[in-house]
Formats: structure tokens, sequence, C-alpha cells
């Protein structure tokens, strides 16, 4: 059933139930008449203007001391397009070439872009495809927006570039073909509109939060699990400790951790150690700090969501069209920075607690083997974490700091989000997989704990793990296991594990 798309504010959470279930798309009537007027306001704007529009009839960027000739301003747009498909580097994922594809369709229902009715039917009609553009990683500086990524998303509804069809590249007019879609044709100001903005970067960091959030509870359900397999205490979860620090986060976490462990035979026992090492004791307060950043990653997001980063601006009711800086993607490179560094430090700690866990100590055989030396056990897979740590730690370096100058001096501030927002993204793969080693790791330990159990809801998490891994009885290839791991850390859902 089609979901109708308008220019209300829509949240975060709105727009993951709209994009995961890839319903097509259908334009509100009301939306539409306000497309339409606003073009309609801009067309009338450009003929009676005696002074020259930025991008419409003027060159871009340095160029925008140039005049057009009026019988050139289509021209204009597709050589706009043509110029700026510059990328290099990985072609992004499908899902998030099309979260590119449906922001941008979003930005323009306000009409303060004043395309065509015409273009947005075409851009309807090419997502309700299911296509997804080939866009490439690397190019875009993040002011004047993402230029060169958005300019590949672009090609195909023209006829031109690369599309995937079915998971299958082909040139843009052969997907155009296979949709029975005609190519688009840009008129005065919207090969500009398709280019400025900041889809690219939004597209990856909202990919980003939602991954993020996902794998934050269920690194909740993991390090419970690793708390039991080290035989750790859990004095350090008591409320009283975290409502006198009481940062939100900080007090979810050792509530949720504490949760998690409510019927552990293994948590509840006597312990010979009367408080355990930070990568444990710690585990609210650096968690709960990387639920905050989330948070506050989140509010950005879902403010950008609902922002118009075009240039320039069309206002019908004010009689304006207005050059500004919206496109500038600070605000974006900031806080994807910022979740970059919140999720490296999940990896940090957590790969600290496979590193006490495989060690030796608290009765556990060292790597986790019972033939230390002939087998090398656990060994490995912990040289495997710390490496993506350490290049965690290099990701985690801020883009939103550097600013190369461009355009002949004309954009001398860039925000260089588009790569804080491909780092943020590496970031959470390198940290799913250290996850799924630690997991690995801590329901090895528990086998070495029975028959003592650990809480119902965890026993019942290991019993479908041990579906798709089992308990090493001798050295393997772990690779196997290592990315089996991380698929579970990825989908797996600890309310389907509660009686």
């Amino acid at each position: 059933m089609p979901v109708e798309i308008h220019h209300n504010s829509i949240t975060l959470s709105d727009l993951q139930t709209i994009f995961q279930k890839q319903e097509p798309l259908r334009l509100h009537p009301e939306t539409r008449k306000i497309i339409r007027d606003s073009r309609e306001f801009l067309e009338k704007k450009i003929k009676s203007s005696v002074k020259p529009i930025y991008g419409i009839n003027t060159g871009f960027g340095q160029l925008c001391r140039e005049e057009i000739n009026e019988n050139d301003l289509d021209l204009l747009q597709i050589n706009l397009v043509r110029s700026h498909a510059c990328g290099v580097g990985l072609v992004i994922p499908e899902r998030i070439s099309r979260l590119m594809m449906f922001l941008k369709i979003k930005s323009f229902t306000t009409g303060h872009s004043a395309i065509t009715e015409s273009l947005m039917d075409n851009l309807l009609a090419f997502y309700n495809s299911g296509m997804a553009p080939v866009v490439f990683e690397q190019g875009s500086l993040g002011a004047s927006g993402d230029l060169v990524p958005l300019a590949h998303m672009t090609l195909p509804v023209l006829g031109e570039g690369e599309a995937f069809v079915n998971g299958v590249r082909v040139s843009g007019a052969e997907a155009l073909k296979k949709a029975g879609l005609s190519a688009s044709v840009l008129k005065a100001k919207e090969g500009l509109a398709m280019l400025n903005g900041t889809q690219f970067m939004l597209a990856y960091g909202i990919d980003s939060l939602w991954r993020a959030h996902k794998l934050m509870d269920n690194t909740m359900a993991i390090c419970a699990l690793a708390i039991d397999a080290f035989d750790g205490r859990t004095d350090f979860l008591d409320a009283d400790i975290h409502a006198i620090r009481p940062h939100a986060g900080q007090i979810r976490v050792a509530a949720t951790l504490l949760r998690h462990l409510e019927g552990s035979q293994i948590a509840h026992r006597e312990k010979n150690q009367v408080q355990d090492p930070y990568s444990l004791r710690c585990l609210p307060q650096v968690l709960g700090a990387s639920w905050d950043a989330l948070h506050y990653v989140t509010g950005v997001l879902e403010t950008e969501l609902n922002s118009i980063t075009d240039n320039p601006l069309v206002f019908k009711d004010g009689d304006k069209v207005i050059s500004g800086g919206n496109f500038h993607g600070q605000p974006l490179a900031l806080a994807l920075d910022f979740l970059a560094i919140a999720m490296a430090e999940v990896a940090n700690i957590t790969e600290r607690l496979l590193y006490k866990i495989i060690s030796g100590e608290r009765e556990l055989p060292v790597f986790l083997t019972k033939n230390p030396g002939l087998e090398s056990g656990f060994m490995i897979p912990q040289y495997s974490a710390a490496a993506l740590v350490s290049q965690n730690k290099q990701l985690a370096t801020p883009a939103s700091v550097d600013s190369i100058v461009s355009s002949n001096g004309q954009e001398d501030h860039v925000s260089m989000g588009a790569n804080a927002a491909v780092k943020c993204n590496k970031v959470l793969d390198n940290t799913e997989s250290v996850l799924g080693i630690l997991l690995l790791a801590s329901a090895q330990a528990l086998e070495f704990r029975r028959p003592l159990q650990s809480s119902p809801v965890l026993e019942n998490l290991m019993k479908d793990f041990r579906t798709r891994v089992s308990f090493r009885q001798a050295d393997t290839v772990f690779k196997t296991d290592m990315d089996e791991a991380t698929r579970f850390v990825k989908t797996f859902n600890l309310a389907d594990y509660e009686s």
C-alpha cells in the first residue's frame, strides 16, 4: 500500500518504518499544490527579474559572476550534473543510496527548491521501481552540500550514469528501460536543487544511528553475558551509586545490566574478589556516555531530516529567492564525529572485557582451551579485536576540524561532513565485529562454569546462539565462527528470549 509523502515534519522513527517496509511513495495532494505553486512563482521571478539569480541564470561556485543566456538555462543544469559527477572510491551500499533519494524527495516537498512536478514524479517513479543509483563514497567536501555524490544519484534519473536493478549494476539508460521509465529533462534550477543538500551525509548518518541504537541494545545483553563469563560482581550496578551521578545513560545501562542478570546463579553467588577491573565496574559510566551521545546525535539528525539544505531557496509567500548557506554540513559533521567517538569507545571497553575473559583468570583456562600450548584457543580472535579497536581510534579522529579551500576561494570553509559520515559507518562495522568476538568468547567461557546457570533470558540467548556456533573442543578456523557471531550480534532481539 503506498505511503503518502507530504511537507509535514517526520521523526526518525517514522522514517525507519517507511524505509524498512519499502512501500511505494505517493505525493499528498496538498503537497503537490505547494510544489506547483512554488515552481510557477519561480518561473515568473526568472522572467521579471532584472538582476541575475545565482545558479538559475548564473554559473556556479566561483563562476557565479558569469551570466547565462536565457536559451541555455536548461543546458546549464545538465552540464552542472555531468561536471560534478567526480566520485571516487568504493560504491556505497544500495540501502544508503536509496535512503539518499528518499531524503532528497522529502526535501522537495516544502516547495522551497521550486522544482517541477514532472521532476518530482520522475523521482518518485525511480524510487518506487526499487532501483538504486550507483554512488561513490568519496568526493564530497560537505559544503555546497554533497555535490559529487548527489550528482551520481541524479545521473540515472536522466538516463546517464549507473544504477542497481535487482542488485545488478547497469547503465542509467538500461535501468530506465527495464523499469519502463523516461529520462528526466532538467529545467532551470533543477540540477542545482538535485546537487545542493546534505542528503549523502544525512543518509549515512541515519543509517549509522539506526545501527548504533540496535547495537547498543544488544551490547547490553552481551556485556551481561560477559560479566557472568568472567564471574563478575553486580554491586557496581546498585541504583544508589548511579542516583548520585544521575547521567541518564549511566542510569539506563546499570539498570539494564542488572535486569539482564536477574536470576543468574553465577552473578549472585559468593565472590572471592572484592572488586572488578574497570572494564566491568565502569560499564555504566562508559556505555552510558555513549548512550547519551546517541541521544544528542538523534536530535541533530532529526532536525536535519526536516530541514531544507538547498541553495538558493525560494520563498513564495515572502516574494524572495535568497542565496544562503543551509547546505553547509557542519552540524552533521560534528554530530557524526561524536557518534564515531561514542561507538569507538563501545568497542574499546568491550575488547578489554574480552581480554580478561581469555586471560586464564577466575578458574577459566587460558585462552579458553582445554589444551593450551597444543592449541591456541581464543588467543588470536583477541588480536583481530585489538586491530579493529586500534583502527577505530584512528577513524575517531574528527573530520569536522578540517577544511580545504575550493572553488577558487569562493568556498573557503567546508565541513568534511561526508568524510565524517563514511568513517562513522566503518566504526560501526568494526564495533559489531568486536562485539561478535566478545559474544563468542563469553559463550565459550560460560561452558566452563557449568552446571551453574546464567539468567533465564541470557540462557535462552545462549541456546539460540548455540544453534549457530558450537562450543569449541579444539582449534578451528575461527573466521567462520566470528562471522556468524557478528551476524548474530547485528540481528538478535533480546525480547525474543524473555519469557
